[in-house]
């Protein structure tokens, strides 16, 4: 999971220093729900992202900055459960966990498309359709086991957006997002181990996989000119 920040992080980096050439986006915002399923890696579960998968529903807010980048908002609710009967090591005294948790993630994000992305005149070279990369920066709160817990974020991910329309987008998203604490399987599974290591040392993460659906709004004046 760290090569995978790693790489999106270069990638990105190296994007913004050729921003330059970007072609302006008609328009500047654009909102959006999205649906799909979760998945968990943490204590109870150390390898297989998809064994237990379970609810995810997404709303966003987008600023478009131009064709390639954007800033997006999103809030999302999930659920998370696991199993350490399914894990091949051996807990102390042999003992299993179980859990099931609900999720709420509020995060900003950039994107960055690979294509210029749009509907336009030809020689803007816009294209219908573009794979991009995420990154950005959140919180999460967490609900299991009768407890609450309050973890940063950062999530990362890569999709395609499909533009059906001027302003209609239809989108695929797949992200994974490292929780900065050590109770999204809630306090059972806290260092079960009972080595105290630092925050950003522990093992719970969590995936989303998505299709969704956005509208874009507030059309950019093309031809305004401003005087001082």
């Amino acid at each position: 999971m760290k090569r995978l920040l790693h790489i999106i992080f270069a990638i990105m980096a190296l994007a913004a220093s050729q921003q330059a050439g970007a072609q302006t986006a008609p328009y500047k915002f654009d909102i959006g729900a999205q649906l799909g399923m979760s998945g968990y890696l943490g204590d109870a579960n150390s390898s297989n992202l998809m064994k237990h998968p379970g609810f995810d529903g997404e709303a966003s807010f987008r600023y478009i900055a131009n064709a390639r980048w954007a800033v997006r908002g999103v809030f999302a609710v999930l659920g998370l459960s696991g199993n350490t009967a399914d894990m091949a090591d051996v807990l102390p005294d042999q003992a299993q966990y179980s859990f099931t948790s609900t999720v709420y993630d509020l995060g900003a994000r950039f994107e960055f498309n690979f294509l210029p992305y749009g509907i336009g005149e030809t020689y803007k070279r816009l294209r219908r359709i573009s794979p991009y990369l995420t990154l950005g920066v959140g919180v999460c709160m967490s609900s299991s086991g009768g407890t609450t817990s309050v973890a940063p974020t950062i999530p990362m991910g890569f999709g395609v957006k499909f533009k059906m329309a001027e302003r209609w987008n239809l989108g695929a998203e797949f992200t994974m997002t490292k929780a900065f604490g050590d109770k999204l399987d809630g306090p059972v599974l806290n260092d079960l181990n009972g080595i105290k290591t630092a925050f950003y040392r522990n093992t719970d993460w969590f995936s989303r996989l998505t299709i969704g659906i956005s509208y874009e709004f507030g059309k950019r004046c093309e031809t305004c000119h401003y005087v001082d």
